[in-house]
């Protein structure tokens, strides 16, 4: 199954919101659930996308059962399996080329996250990701926000 949806190009805020939203639209085309929650964090080169609440009722069920390993097993495959719309998804959407994507899941608690390396600008290039900036967060960047079942909270 791959996922053909267009993407337009958001900036800042949106942009991490729209990545959280692709990958957890993928995820549900895919398993036919997708995680409650999302929150993607931009910095540099790096896009990750950390997710809670990820595993289907069937999953929860043989997790329940003592069979985890098996549950972790099946997460990585449903994961190599999604990869190439993963990776179209966050190059269509960042309008930058993911030279790795790197995959991770946890049990209890409930979690997943996905990483992307993105290749570097181009001397010169403009820069489609928001600029770093102080926020009462301290060391946290403007666009670190978390996106949780359609409505974005700021942090």
């Amino acid at each position: 199954m791959a996922s053909t949806t267009a993407y337009e190009r958001p900036t800042g805020n949106s942009l991490a919101a729209a990545i959280s939203n692709a990958i957890v639209r993928i995820t549900a085309e895919y398993t036919g659930r997708g995680p409650t929650k999302a929150r993607t964090s931009i910095r540099d080169d790096v896009v990750l996308v950390l997710m809670q609440e990820t595993l289907t009722k069937a999953e929860r069920s043989l997790l329940a059962s003592g069979q985890g390993p098996f549950v972790l097993e099946t997460r990585t495959r449903f994961q190599n399996t999604m990869r190439v719309a993963f990776v179209a998804a966050v190059e269509q959407l960042t309008q930058r080329k993911v030279l790795a994507f790197m995959s991770a899941n946890h049990l209890e608690p409930d979690m997943g996250a996905e990483l992307f390396v993105l290749e570097p600008h181009a001397a010169g290039e403009a820069d489609c990701m928001p600029t770093k900036a102080k926020s009462d967060r301290g060391a946290h960047d403007e666009f670190d926000r978390t996106h949780s079942a359609g409505e974005q909270h700021g942090g």
